[in-house]
């Protein structure tokens, strides 16, 4: 259970969040979480289409925008600083392409990868950060992987990006010591969304085959609880980093299947 919201002692208003990613998956999740514990939410993505309905759901502000574009990351900023003070930074954007050993990767998958995982993490959180200075500190939050603590075959590019996400934040925690300022890693395993296996290996046999057997993998509910609970933490209390996997997953290599756990 999450508590209500924590604020800093002169902060007249509910606490405000940007989360990005937040069309579909996790970061849908993350919105209804945040809002639901009473959180001013600014959610940004691609899809207006998506975010206008999110929004009309949840009360939340939508700013539609690519974050791989300076110019829409640029946009997005001056949206959140029109709005008022900002307390969290949910970076939540990013997603795997294909599943290919490394001598035959697509070296654009690569690219791609980088590009989603790591360069927006990167503009979003340099592009904010003075606004969370400004407002007092507040919390920046990076959602990766598993994938970003060990390898698996297959999945070299993936683990690649979220391993440099990762290390962003806890870099990032060093520079910021000091600083009122909380730097925060969630790192799901297994979780079954709508899209994130199906954008990765781009056909729905292939993606429903990642869950065959697996009773009970994470739901994006669950990733979107953990992050609220994170957000949620007296300011003195930084997670550091939280794994979360499902009862059934042990590893990133080893899935017990046809078990109803």
């Amino acid at each position: 259970m999450s508590q209500p919201p924590t604020t800093r002692p002169d902060a007249p208003t509910a606490p405000r969040a940007v989360v990005t990613g937040a069309s579909t998956g996790i970061g849908a999740a993350t919105v209804r979480a945040l809002r639901a514990a009473g959180y001013a939410v600014v959610a940004t993505a691609r899809r207006e289409d998506r975010l206008a309905q999110l929004a009309a759901e949840t009360g939340a502000e939508y700013v539609v925008a690519d974050l791989t574009r300076d110019a829409d990351v640029a946009a997005l900023v001056h949206a959140v600083a029109a709005g008022g003070r900002l307390d969290a930074l949910v970076n939540n954007a990013g997603g795997a392409r294909g599943a290919d050993r490394v001598e035959s990767a697509s070296v654009s998958d690569w690219e791609e990868m980088f590009r989603i995982n790591v360069s927006s993490t990167l503009r979003v959180t340099q592009a904010l950060l003075p606004h969370l200075r400004a407002d007092g500190g507040g919390d920046i939050l990076l959602l990766t992987s598993t994938a970003a603590h060990g390898t698996y075959p297959g999945g070299a590019g993936y683990v690649a990006a979220k391993h440099a996400e990762r290390v962003i934040g806890n870099t990032l925690r060093l520079e910021l010591n000091g600083e009122p300022i909380r730097v925060i890693e969630i790192a799901p395993g297994m979780v079954r969304t709508e899209e994130f296996a199906l954008n990765r290996l781009g056909d729905p046999a292939r993606a429903a085959a990642v869950y065959d057997g697996v009773t009970n993998p994470l739901l994006a509910e669950d990733v979107a609880d953990a992050i609220t609970w994170t957000l949620t933490r007296p300011r003195h209390v930084n997670i550091d980093s939280l794994t979360i996997r499902p009862v059934a997953q042990a590893s990133n290599t080893q899935v017990a299947r046809g078990v109803g756990l």
